[in-house]
């Protein structure tokens, strides 16, 4: 189903008894969540299960009114993904979901043909994986090794891509979407001119889709192994996040037990000093290829209208962007200087 067939639907309106009853073609929503995060969810989201197919149609409607050449899935699990990312409330859940998709029609090196077999080399590699186990919080653990890969094997925009999957895929779990994320990202052999390929257009890309462009919560991002250089990358980037996220960065260098306070050594492999056996990324693999027909699904209901562009609905500001870029234009002396 697409966007445009659904917003020219007549809708119900808000508060209705049933809204499904009046969509029968849309698949209706079933809260798979478990009494504590039902909880959680009020505590921390402001989602009040009686008040939610309410608020989801509040969203469809405003999406319907202001952007009906969108395109974009109105299902309720997905449009939930975007509330609840911003607390439920309406006005920065529809921007959300807005520079969702202006992210992915601005960026096509990294979205066209975007499925898990076209990035199986990457998978492979083992540069991004995700922990089997779930921290004390209920938070998968996202692995990014950029040791393991080769640019002459294949543009970074790959594993932009195979993160990008890797978090669509997580996202697809309620208890996620309550719960959030944590990055383990192991920083080890990292050489200036691998660290160069991450220049000034693809840092502002990466940090315009993990802040305001993708509906996740990231609740920490810790850093190991990271040399000299990766304190100069970070000095650069920090001014362009916002301060909840750049208060969530943990810089541990070597120090395995300072990892440890953040993630408990039963959920993380021998690699980082845990107890949870070597580091297998087989798992996540399979279960992210076999995946496969689902994102097809899924993204083929996200498509660019005709009469619509990227341009047209760009939430974000120019000079925000224009300054990012004169910022980071200064990126690669300051490199060499802590390399």
């Amino acid at each position: 189903m697409s966007g445009d067939s659904d917003c020219t639907r007549t809708s119900p309106s808000a508060g209705s008894p049933s809204d499904n009853e009046f969509l029968p073609d849309r698949p209706k929503y079933v809260c798979s969540l478990s009494p504590d995060l039902i909880t959680k969810a009020r505590e921390e989201l402001q989602e009040k299960p009686e008040w939610r197919l309410r608020d989801v149609q509040a969203l469809r409607d405003m999406v319907c009114k202001d952007y009906p050449s969108l395109g974009t899935c109105l299902d309720d699990a997905f449009l939930l993904r975007f509330l609840r990312a911003r607390k439920f409330d309406y006005d920065r859940a529809l921007q959300l979901l807005v520079n969702y998709h202006t992210c992915r029609r601005s960026w096509p090196e990294v979205f066209n043909n975007l499925k898990p077999s076209a990035i199986k080399p990457v998978l492979e590699s083992g540069f991004v994986t995700v922990l089997p186990r779930l921290d004390p919080e209920g938070r998968h653990v996202v692995c990014i090794r950029p040791d393991r890969w080769t640019p002459s094997n294949y543009p970074i925009t790959e594993n932009i891509r195979a993160i990008y999957l890797t978090l669509e895929k997580l996202i697809q779990s309620e208890e996620t979407q309550v719960n959030g994320i944590v990055i383990l990202a192991d920083y080890k052999g990292v050489s200036l001119s691998k660290a160069s390929h991450f220049g000034p257009f693809v840092a502002k890309k990466v940090i315009g889709i993990l802040q305001d462009g993708f509906p996740i919560r990231i609740k920490a991002v810790n850093i190991i192994n990271e040399p000299r250089i990766f304190k100069g990358i970070f000095a650069i980037i920090k001014p362009f996040l916002k301060e909840k996220i750049a208060n969530r960065f943990f810089l541990h260098g070597c120090d395995l037990n300072s990892l440890h306070q953040n993630i408990p050594p039963v959920i993380l492999p021998e690699e980082y000093g845990g107890t949870a056996g070597k580091l297998d990324i087989s798992a996540w693999n399979e279960l992210l290829l076999a995946s496969e027909e689902d994102f097809l699904h899924d993204f083929s209901q996200l498509v660019l209208p005709c009469d619509s562009s990227p341009h047209d609905m760009l939430v974000s500001g120019d000079a925000d962007e224009k300054q990012c870029d004169d910022s980071l234009r200064g990126m690669k002396p300051q490199l060499y200087y802590c390399y």
